[in-house]
């Protein structure tokens, strides 16, 4: 790592892409961490961070921030086919990176990333932020605590009703667009959270919308040696669905609304302040004989990426993200691509070092 993982110094910030996803999670996220200054916004709409961020210098294009000698870290929240040429700049240039999900186009692009991270001593990070989704965290500690016994089955939805198909790059035939490539990176990243790597992935992947363009519906089944893991997404569920569904041993635990930080920060609610985070929709687990009981449901708090990002430049801790395990994501998200388009099941395609390299804090 360069000289800024001892300095313990300010890290000046420059956040290229100011859609979605940049101003509605980078920005607010990055600003709420102390250690961190956000130096600089890259966007064509001056103006539209101007609204937000009234002092903040703009540039309009990526390399007029990868290049200034005051930025410390590049964060790349543009287009997905941007990822990998913006962030093989900025590491060239000695920058840090984190890159939005999904973490490239294709394996080897990451691969490529990775090796050029190493060369440097730089540090590369993908933007798994739903790690620390009230849901998920919920969840997880449900099952760590054994409340459902053995897990045989976990289910996992993000589905939305936008029957509309909008005039957006991600709904748009380009690489990397797709409700897929949108939705399966955070579906996949906490399954390999609390399971680690499947041995095999079965996937269906459609285009249900009325002039949809892309994918808008996934169903993807990761096959573990004991239980199964579903991962489901759609833009045609208007309601009635658990965002979890967990089958063990002893009982089942559901929790039916999503994290509600997304909507939170929508709303204007800076991270860190009163209420953020709080989820007050409790989990219920059902234990057979017994009267099903309600488990409360965990805060979450997404600004723990930025800040664990902080520590681990500030040489105080690891990298929250390593690539190997974004790379892992990438191969299950392709495996669900071949499966889907073959009709067989795939297995994820890492090699037997990079497998043997791969650490999660999976639940045993």
């Amino acid at each position: 790592m360069s000289d800024i993982a001892t300095s313990g110094k300010t890290i000046n910030v420059a956040l290229i892409g100011y859609g979605f996803a940049g101003k509605t999670f980078h920005a607010p996220l990055l600003s709420a961490v102390p250690e961190i200054n956000l130096y600089a916004i890259v966007s064509s709409d001056a103006a539209k961070v101007h609204a937000d961020f009234p002092q903040m210098q703009v540039f309009a294009e990526p390399q007029q921030a990868i290049a200034h000698p005051e930025i410390d870290l590049i964060v790349i929240a543009s287009p997905n086919t941007t990822h990998a040429p913006l962030a093989r700049q900025a590491l060239e240039a000695g920058k840090h990176v984190v890159v939005d999900k999904p973490f490239t186009l294709d394996m080897q692009e990451a691969r490529e990333l990775i090796a050029l991270a190493q060369e440097k001593g730089l540090l590369l990070s993908v933007f798994h932020n739903r790690r620390w989704d009230s849901d998920y965290l919920g969840v997880r500690q449900a099952i760590e605590q054994g409340a459902v016994g053995k897990v045989a089955q976990f289910e996992s939805h993000i589905d939305r009703f936008r029957p509309q198909v909008r005039v957006r790059w991600r709904e748009q035939n380009v690489p990397g667009s797709g409700l897929w490539f949108d939705l399966g990176p955070h579906l996949i990243d906490q399954a390999l959270q609390l399971f680690g790597l499947p041995e095999s992935v079965q996937g269906n992947i459609a285009t249900l919308r009325e002039k949809a363009e892309v994918n808008d519906w996934a169903h993807v089944v990761l096959n573990y040696p004991a239980h199964r893991a579903i991962l489901h997404c759609s833009m045609l569920a208007a309601g009635g669905v658990s965002r979890f569904s967990v089958h063990g041993s002893k009982g089942s635990l559901i929790k039916a609304r999503i994290d509600q930080q997304e909507s939170q920060l929508l709303a204007g609610v800076m991270p860190g302040s009163e209420g953020w985070g709080v989820d007050e929709d409790a989990m219920t687990l059902y234990s057979g004989e017994e009267a099903p009981r309600q488990l409360p449901t965990p805060a979450g708090d997404q600004g723990q990426y930025y800040r664990q990002i902080a520590r681990a430049l500030n040489g105080q801790q690891q990298n929250p993200v390593p690539p190997l395990q974004a790379l892992a994501v990438m191969a299950v998200l392709e495996a669900a691509v071949k499966a889907s388009a073959s009709g067989q099941a795939q297995r994820p395609e890492l090699s037997a070092e990079e497998k043997a390299a791969l650490r999660f804090p999976q639940i045993q």
